[in-house]
């Protein structure tokens, strides 16, 4: 487990729990905002311009292959999949169960469609590389192994010779702890959420970036968690692990 994490300004940043984060998530929520609409808007937005700039910095290409779950990763996901769309990305999105998707990714996923988007189911997918993968399919609500469709969607990105961009944590590794008890995502790079996640270890989640989805210090205080914005001018920065 990684307590803590540092940014380029020598800012400390806490590393939560999964419990942690759900309080955090709670307390947002239930007291002070944003909601769980601004969250997942936030968290989609930031995940959609890291991957414009990946694409940027690393490949002349415009297809990104979204796998999105059913819960509030993969509403991050497919709100991502929208603005890659409207900026001009050829977003293509494939879900894990579209017809079990929660209340607010299943809001994103009908402004996705009302702005042109398609869902493409698994076994529809061209064979036609994409220029990178994004991983939204589980976040850090993993309980136990993956498996069925997801795993099968794991199996699949772990083939493909892109760059994998994890959303919050790889799917397949425990938020608290980093153990993965079965197959999990190789990430390249992984975006992780409002704080980092104990569970993401060098090694195992690619480069880490960490985004701003606007939950106020105010909340962090109420958990006793000792927090200083590391931010300043930016939504996005990189931070790596203080062993």
């Amino acid at each position: 487990m990684i307590k803590q994490f540092i940014n380029e300004d020598g800012i400390i940043i806490p590393a939560v729990t999964k419990e942690q984060m759900m309080e955090v998530d709670r307390i947002a929520v239930e007291e002070t905002g944003p909601n769980l609409y601004q969250m997942m808007e936030n968290a989609g937005r930031n995940l959609a311009l890291e991957i414009i700039e990946l694409l940027q910095s690393k490949s002349p290409g415009k297809r990104i292959l979204i796998f999105a779950g059913t819960g509030g990763n993969g509403g991050g996901g497919i709100c991502a999949a929208r603005h890659l769309l409207n900026h001009g990305y050829e977003s293509t999105l494939v879900l894990s169960n579209e017809n079990k998707l929660q209340e607010v990714p299943d809001y994103q996923l009908k402004i996705f469609i009302a702005a042109g988007g398609a869902v493409t189911p698994f076994n529809k997918i061209t064979e036609s590389k994409p220029d990178v993968i994004v991983d939204a399919l589980i976040g850090y609500s993993l309980n136990s192994y993956p498996g069925g469709i997801v795993l099968e969607m794991i199996n699949f990105i772990n083939s493909v010779n892109v760059p994998v961009v994890s959303l919050d944590i790889p799917t397949g590794i425990l938020a608290t702890t980093g153990k993965n008890p079965g197959e999990f995502i190789k990430a390249d790079k992984t975006l992780t959420l409002a704080l980092p996640k104990t569970g993401l270890l060098p090694g195992r989640c690619g480069n880490i970036i960490l985004a701003d989805i606007g939950i106020p210090k105010t909340v962090y205080s109420k958990l006793g968690i000792k927090y200083i914005s590391p931010f300043r001018d930016n939504y996005r920065i990189p931070i790596s692990a203080m062993e």
